[in-house]
């Protein structure tokens, strides 16, 4: 017989009644039933029910033993009766009677439970990492993360990529987030530093000829936690492809994505591709925002027409500025004034005046239009508003005005706020969308200087034509963004890998030729030695796993997470290193002044 178990916890089924087996694992709890003690035995596997009689030996040793602790058992496979089947385990239908018992590792005092789902401070939480791992929800999402993981690898293979691994000590990047700076023992004075993501290396694959290249890659920076974001390191799904339009990335990634995401779903429903593409200006204007929750059925639309020179005095004012907008938000089902009150409430509790809005109701068997926007608007003016929204009775508009590059995302926390409130936002879907025709540039008001919007060095649409013959604002790049039920999973973008043209967008953004030279020698040197048209993107790997397992947070699908102060508390790191260790790097401290 094994040293410690014929089968895993998970493993015996009613076929295995009468057999002699021996299984090992945590006592995740005990209870005492009238002599009889039964003893739930966990391992990586799943749960097995022991059974011990005073007259078993060791009994009183497994009686004082705490949760947690360690045991190996060898007893006999019985039926359980059936009044006391489980029919939520898989080895719901047995039970083992035990005839020998070992202690392996006998457990302390535990500062948290596993048994259960308790909601324990998170500091606590990561400084026990190993004890909170064995709660079953977070060693699900665990395994669920490995088995994804498993599942991209084998799809991206599939589909005609090679993975290759690119460096981790590399020099430090002039653009982005903060890097993390690893010294050099052998040149004084000098650092590497941890990649933020593999970009300059995957082009440079591209260049040296390699087509298609994918890594399940780390990626580090020095930046504030968020709910969807992990402090310190994270992985993506890092991917370039050669001689490849925009859309063969899309063609070639969707059924990637929707597969991936088809396989862990749970019987979700998944987007079909191809997923829709929605330009960047459609998207800001339709939702409020460049990462929509297509769940979410509702559409902003502009209706300042319907207040030009109208009676509502606010917004007739307002739009005397041609820069400005009005736009109505349609909330379907919150046509009463409580509602309506209560989403002007939590206006001004984000900092707003107030939140407009027209309801429409039936007085004495008229339909008519309520609200004091209503009755300085007119009628004709409402209705026209309620044609264009298609609203009906018992349904409500609310109004957002103003420049809409100040108001957008407010207008988009809005529309999420009414969706939800009214349970418009449709569970048990992944809504896939493309986000496409990101602007190039946009106009800095504080440096009063054309600035790059989103990734210096994507293609710009149309070249170096329209470098040199558009306005910037007009200039729209080869950027996209992958989105997912209101995540931004990744962003991409057609590479920008003539040096002609690189030289000149960085021109137009106010960065002279040498100092791009400088700053990026490596990648303009290699550009110049004949490189391929090439594309790519970066889903991150956390955030897909987060998603799949429904979570909000992305520390409860990582084994060992920072915290939000990016501390390891189970490592206590960051810590100090010894006087030795700095003269061998040549370093000297100089710590803030307090």
């Amino acid at each position: 017989m094994h040293a410690y178990r014929t089968h895993t916890c998970g493993a015996l089924r009613l076929a295995d009644k009468g057999a002699n087996v021996r299984v090992s694992g945590w006592i995740h709890r005990k209870r005492d039933h009238g002599g009889l003690m039964f003893v739930d035995l966990r391992d990586h596997y799943g749960l097995t029910q022991l059974v011990f009689s005073p007259e078993t030996p060791g009994f009183a040793t497994v009686e004082r033993l705490r949760a947690e602790s360690v045991i190996q058992v060898d007893g006999e496979v019985v039926a359980r009766t059936p009044e006391t089947i489980n029919p939520n385990l898989p080895t719901g239908e047995i039970e083992v009677r035990v005839r020998e018992v070992a202690v392996l590792s006998e457990a302390a005092e535990l500062p948290l439970p596993v048994f259960g789902e308790p909601d324990y401070p998170e500091d606590i939480r990561l400084k026990y990492r190993f004890l909170d791992l064995r709660r079953e929800s977070l060693h699900r999402n665990i395994v669920l993360r490995a088995k994804v993981i498993e599942s991209i690898r084998r799809r991206m293979v599939g589909a005609g990529f090679t993975e290759f691994q690119t460096p981790i000590l590399t020099a430090s990047s002039p653009e982005g987030a903060r890097d993390y700076l690893v010294p050099s023992r052998v040149h004084p004075g000098k650092f590497y530093a941890l990649p933020q993501a593999p970009q300059q290396f995957k082009q440079l694959l591209m260049v040296a000829g390699f087509d298609r290249y994918f890594q399940i890659a780390p990626c580090f920076r020095d930046e504030d936690a968020r709910a969807d974001r992990s402090p310190g390191e994270f992985y993506q799904l890092d991917l370039e492809m050669s001689f490849a339009t925009q859309e063969d990335v899309f063609s070639t990634m969707e059924p990637v994505l929707h597969g991936l995401f088809e396989e862990f779903a749970d019987g979700k429903q998944v987007t079909p591709y191809p997923f829709p593409r929605i330009p960047y200006r459609d998207s800001i204007r339709k939702y409020g925002t460049d990462k929509p929750d297509l769940r979410n059925p509702l559409v902003m639309q502009d209706v300042s027409e319907a207040f030009r020179g109208g009676g509502f005095g606010v917004f007739a004012r307002m739009l005397e500025s041609p820069k400005n907008a009005v736009w109505a938000l349609p909330a379907p089902g919150g046509g009463s004034r409580a509602f309506c009150d209560r989403m002007n409430s939590w206006a001004q509790s984000e900092g707003q005046p107030g939140l407009g809005y027209v309801f429409w109701r039936e007085e004495n068997g008229v339909e008519e239009a309520a609200g004091p926007i209503a009755r300085n608007l007119g009628p004709e003016r409402t209705q026209a508003i309620r044609d264009q929204l298609g609203l009906k009775v018992g349904d409500a508009a609310f109004f957002i005005g103003g420049d809409p590059a100040s108001f957008y995302k407010f207008a988009g926390l809005a529309r999420t706020k009414v969706g939800t409130e009214l349970n418009l936002v449709a569970e048990g879907r992944f809504d896939f969308c493309w986000i496409v025709d990101f602007p190039m540039y946009e106009f800095n008001d504080e440096t009063k200087q054309i600035d790059f919007t989103h990734n210096p060095f994507s293609m710009p649409q149309g070249e170096l034509e329209a470098l040199n013959t558009k306005d910037p604002l007009d200039i729209l790049a080869y950027q996209y963004d992958i989105v997912v039920n209101g995540v931004e999973l990744c962003s991409g973008g057609v590479r920008n890998y003539r040096p002609d043209i690189l030289l000149r967008a960085f021109e137009i953004a106010g960065y002279p030729a040498e100092e791009v030279e400088r700053q990026f020698a490596g990648m303009l040197n290699a550009f110049r030695y004949g490189a391929p048209p090439h594309a790519g993107m970066a889903p991150g790997v956390d955030r897909i796993v987060m998603l799949l397992a429904g979570q909000q947070n992305i520390r409860e699908v990582i084994a060992f997470p920072l915290n939000q102060q990016g501390q390891d508390l189970m490592m206590n790191a960051p810590s100090e290193v010894s006087d030795k260790q700095l003269r061998d790097l040549h370093i000297r401290l100089a710590p803030p002044i307090k």
